[in-house]
Formats: structure tokens, C-alpha cells, sequence
């Protein structure tokens, strides 16, 4: 029986672990075929190819075998290849903690092969920005992606309504996105709060099929101060306990 085989597949790789004295366990995104779990066997050894290749935050092409129905975890493939395809470095300090804290964002989120090609175009687009020196971007395009990563999956309300009473936004009355309830009026003293026109904006954006990403970064730009604390506070709640690890470490130094 031929053995199947995925080549040449666009991926970035959230996480690894030791899975024998020489290997790897791989948490891999790959563009057509979602979240997959890879053993890189002899990954570990000074002399491996894939030693110096399998990086986070870097774009690759990976081939992989596909596990056979009758073997014991048929969910985790064996990596066949990995090649960098180049592009840009990896990024260094605040970007790379924010980058670790979107791949545990996606880790935590993706159920395993289920394909999200759009969402791995926004995370390369994101991924090539934390590399670059464009520091004034950095929230903007952090609040953007944690915006389609909830829409992608299902778990962002419409943002042109009240979630509960579907009524309308008004475009100058203030609105919280909150974990329980949706979008809401705004409790007096809300100062994370938005005007409904703001809102309408982020909607329109996220409803933009041809420029989405660049749409939504454009109406995330002057309201990502306001947005961080808001979708932080609704993708905790859809992670569950406890606190996301890459979250704690930079409230950690920021306390130093």
C-alpha cells in the first residue's frame, strides 16, 4: 500500500517538544491542511538538517507521511522534510513574545486539520511585520489578527449590532465587547469602550473579501489601545485556565 505523502506545504511551526532522546514532536500551521502534529525523528542530533530549519516565527515548506489508520497515534505525521524559504529574520524582543503569544493563541484555538487559509495568510502577514523595524505597527496589527482569528473560528459577534438585542449601533453611543455577553452598551466610567461608529468600522473591514486584513488593520489603527484589554479579556475566556503563558511572562517583565 503507497504510503501517502503532503509536500511542499507552506508552514510555521507553534511549538516543539522532546519526544525521544533524538526527536521532536511538532506543532505545525500549514497553509492547506490547518494545525498538524509532526515527529521529527533525529531532529536533536548535532547533524541534523532539520536542526537549524525548525524554527517559530519562520516561514517553511514541509513534506510530511501521513499515518496510517492502524498505527497508535494516528494523528501525529512523520516530517519527511523542512527547507526555509527565506523572506526575513527572526524578530527579537517584544515582536518575538508577541509572536509566541499568537502561536499559543492558535495552538490553544485550532482544532487539528481544520484548514484556515485565510487566517494563515494574515498570520504570515503578521510574522513578516514582527520581523521588520516597524515598531508603531505592532499593536495595531496584534488587535487585527486576534480579530480574525475569533471570526475565523466563530467566535466574534457581529460588531455592527448589540449581540443580545439585536438593535442597531448607535454611531456616537459607546459599546464594550465583553466575554459573556457580546457587544453591549457601555457601563458609565468604561473608558475601553467604543462609539458605535468605531465598531461599524471594525465590521466593515472584517466584511471586506478582497482586502480583509489590510481593511480591518486600517480601522484597528486608532482604536487599538481601547481594543487590547476587550479581546484579550474574550480570547481568555474562550481559552479557559489557565493564563496564557506568553500573557503571564510579558505582565511578569513588565514588573520587573
Amino acid at each position: 500500500m503507497a504510503v501517502r505523502r503532503v509536500t511542499d506545504e507552506p508552514a510555521f511551526v507553534l511549538h516543539s517538544y522532546d519526544w525521544s532522546e533524538s526527536s521532536l514532536i511538532l506543532e505545525v500551521f500549514c497553509r492547506r491542511q490547518g494545525r498538524v502534529a509532526l515527529v521529527a525523528k533525529g531532529a536533536k542530533k548535532p547533524t541534523s538538517n532539520f536542526r537549524p530549519v525548525l524554527l517559530p516565527l519562520q516561514p517553511l515548506a514541509v513534506s510530511y507521511s501521513l499515518a496510517g489508520e492502524g498505527e497508535g497515534a494516528a494523528d501525529i505525521h512523520t516530517l519527511k522534510g523542512a527547507e526555509w524559504v527565506g523572506g526575513h529574520v527572526m524578530p527579537t524582543g517584544d515582536a518575538l513574545l508577541s509572536g509566541l503569544y499568537l502561536n499559543e493563541l492558535l495552538l490553544r484555538l485550532l482544532a487539528r486539520a481544520d484548514p484556515h487559509t485565510a487566517l494563515f495568510d494574515a498570520y504570515a502577514g503578521v510574522v513578516r511585520v514582527l520581523a521588520s523595524e516597524h515598531g508603531d505597527a505592532l499593536e495595531p496589527v496584534l488587535r487585527t489578527f486576534e480579530l480574525l482569528l475569533l471570526r475565523e473560528i466563530g467566535l466574534l459577534p457581529a460588531l455592527d449590532a448589540q449581540t443580545l438585542t439585536l438593535a442597531p449601533l448607535q454611531t456616537e453611543d459607546r459599546y464594550a465587547l465583553v466575554a459573556e455577553g457580546g457587544l453591549r452598551s457601555a457601563a458609565p466610567g468604561d473608558r475601553a469602550a467604543l462609539p458605535g461608529h468605531q465598531w461599524q468600522a471594525l465590521q466593515r473591514g472584517l466584511d471586506d473579501d478582497m482586502a480583509r486584513f489590510t481593511a480591518t488593520l486600517r480601522a484597528c489603527a486608532p482604536v487599538a489601545a481601547e481594543l487590547k484589554p476587550q479581546l484579550r479579556a474574550l480570547l481568555q475566556y474562550h481559552c479557559g485556565s489557565p493564563t496564557l503563558r506568553t500573557r503571564q511572562l510579558m505582565i511578569d517583565l513588565q514588573s520587573l
